[in-house]
Order: structure tokens, then sequence, then C-alpha cells
């Protein structure tokens, strides 16, 4: 058997019993757990990844409860109960950094948030915290019936050039009475120098409490979306963001998709490269066509990516981490979103259980 571990991610409004039972049916041991509600006050489905136009998902800020000590040890213990463990949680809320991304007048005191929430999750023995360091977030994707059987997915046509409006950021809304007008633009320089303050001030806070950091590269992977620039759109940008401060608590959320979207580098080479060094804190395990500005997101056995040469990949340089398919298309039936999903996890686990140490 492989030595990758397999997990499921779910949104915020699934954890429960019911889909921890569904995990375990699908062969997951690992949960990565999303408590940020993206769809707060939004009438998108719930049962499909968000996408959100112009508008943004929903608003930012209904997660706050979830986030306290005896809540982060409840819903581990909840989850250990069902016989799985939480491999790491993905996404800050915007409401918790909006001004870390801006460079507001409230970043201080966000920072000491952030630092109490990565020590409540340390104390918690959550290993993990999964990161997007964007303003506009997850955005310029559209959906359709882009997969095999006309299976409903996300991709992108082209670059959403639509400016951010104040009270938005990382596409979800933060203050519903801001005034009216538009986030300025800011350059690819500026938004480095605030990464860096946002590693220097938190590394070593997650390295005391023994979690990771981990970055998403910008998915989609353009230099611009909605004229905000984006921090990790090629495969080089990764090291640029590891460079920066160099620690084992400064890691990767490798996103395979959104790796292969960009317009540069090769995907196996970026992977065997990354795997090697062990900075890859867990894997999006996805499959797409195209690049962007055009791309569509495929089942994970139909896309452009071997997904099976990639598990050789990591199988030889000894990854032992966790591989969850992220989203996948919706199949046409009663419960899509399940449907699709157990498609996903009945295709990794025949790769986890085939290959051998």
């Amino acid at each position: 058997m492989a030595k990758f571990k397999l997990g499921l991610g779910l949104y915020s409004h699934m954890l429960n019993e019911d889909h921890y039972r569904f995990a375990r049916q699908c062969g997951a041991s690992h949960l990565v757990i999303h408590l940020v509600d993206y769809f707060a006050d939004s009438d998108q489905a719930s049962d499909s990844q968000p996408v959100g136009g112009s508008g943004g998902w929903g608003v930012a800020g209904k997660s706050t409860p979830r986030w306290t000590l005896p809540a982060l040890l409840k819903l581990k213990s909840d989850v250990e109960e069902a016989g799985l463990k939480i491999a790491a949680i993905e996404n800050f809320d915007p409401a918790h950094w909006y001004d870390i991304l801006l460079d507001g007048p409230q970043k201080e005191r966000q920072f000491a948030f952030l630092e109490q929430i990565i020590r409540d999750v340390g104390q918690a023995g959550i290993p993990v915290i999964g990161y997007n360091f964007s303003i506009a977030g997850v955005a310029s994707r559209t959906t359709g019936p882009f997969a095999r059987g006309g299976a409903m997915g996300v991709g992108m046509d082209a670059v959403d050039e639509t400016p951010v409006p104040n009270g938005m950021v990382w596409n979800m809304v933060w203050d519903r009475n801001a005034p009216e007008g538009v986030l300025p633009s800011i350059s690819h320089e500026t938004l480095w120098q605030r990464l860096q303050t946002f590693l220097e001030r938190l590394i070593p806070v997650a390295e005391e409490a023994g979690v990771r950091l981990a970055a998403h590269p910008d998915d989609p992977p353009a230099p611009f979306i909605r004229q905000q620039p984006r921090l990790v759109y090629q495969p080089g940008m990764y090291d640029k963001l590891l460079d920066l401060y160099p620690s084992d608590a400064n890691a990767l959320e490798f996103c395979i998709g959104s790796v292969a979207e960009m317009t540069e580098g090769d995907i196996y080479e970026t992977i065997e490269r990354h795997a090697k060094t062990g900075k890859i804190g867990y894997i999006h395990f996805r499959n797409v066509t195209g690049k962007v500005p055009q791309y569509k997101e495929t089942f994970v056995d139909d896309g452009s990516i071997d997904m099976a040469r990639v598990v050789d990949i990591l199988e030889a340089a000894d990854f032992d981490g966790v591989l969850v398919p992220d989203h996948t298309p919706l199949m046409s039936c009663d419960a899509p979103w399940h449907a699709g999903m157990a498609y996903a996890m009945g295709y990794m686990r025949s790769l986890q259980v085939t290959r051998h140490d």
C-alpha cells in the first residue's frame, strides 16, 4: 500500500456525523476541514464549491465561534470518535485578516487574533492551517457542463477585470456597510511585502505551536484578477515564498490542479522537487485540461495530468502526507457532490492500495 494517506475535504456545513461516515465509507482516514462558511447569507447551492460573481460568495465572520479552543477540541473529538483525524484546517476567515491583506488600520489587532488561533489550533493537536494570501481570492471562475458526460464543473474562460468593491476581500464581504468605491490596485512587489510581514509575524508563533502554515497557489493562477496582483501564479513563486522565511512551519498546500493551470513549468518536476524537500503540508489531488486564462476541471482520471504518475513520484519521494480531492465535477444524480467525491475517492483509493513500499 502507498505511504500517502487518503483524506476528504469537508465544508463548514458538512462537519457532522453523516459526512464523517461518508468519508470513512470512501476509505478516508483524514479530513481537511473548512471552518469558514463561504455560503453565509448567500443563495448559492451549498453542495458545490463556492464560485460567486462580482458580488462575491457570502458574508465573512460567521465562523468566529468555531475558532475557539473549546470548539476546536470538541470538533476534533467528534471527528476522532468517527474514526478519522483532522489533517488540516483550510483558509482563515476573511473577517479575521482583511487588514493584514489590505495593510489597513486593524492589522495589529488581527495579527494578535491569528496568533491566538494558531496557538489554539496547535493546542488542539491539529497540525496544519492552509491559507491563500490573496486580495481577490478565488475569482474569474465559471461553471458549466465541462466534464465528461456533461457533468457540471468549474473552469475559466477569461480574466475577470471587475474591480474589488470596498468591504470585500478574498471574494467575501467583510463590511456590508462599506462606503461606495473600489479597492485601489497595488503592485506585485507590495503584495509580496505584505506576505513577508505575515510570515515574519506568524511563522515563529506556528513554530512554537507545532503548526505548519501551508500556502495555496493562486486559483486561478493569473498575474492579475479583478485588478489585483496574484502571489503564486507560476511554479517558481512557490520557491520564492519558501525562501522568504525558511522554516519547517512555512509549508505548501500543494494544489496539483492549480499548478497544472500555470503557463510555465512542468507539473511532474514541480511535484517531485517539493515532495523531496518535505515542504508539502497536504495535497489537493485534482485534474484539469488547459491553462489560464482558459481551463476546465475534469474528473480525476480524465484530464491532462497523469495522476498515476503523480502518485509514483510521491512514492519515490517517500511522501506520507494527506491527499484530498478538494473538489470534483458534480454527477447527474440525487446526490451530485457525494457521487462526484465517491468517484474521485474510489480512484484515489485504487492508487493507494496498488502502490507498494
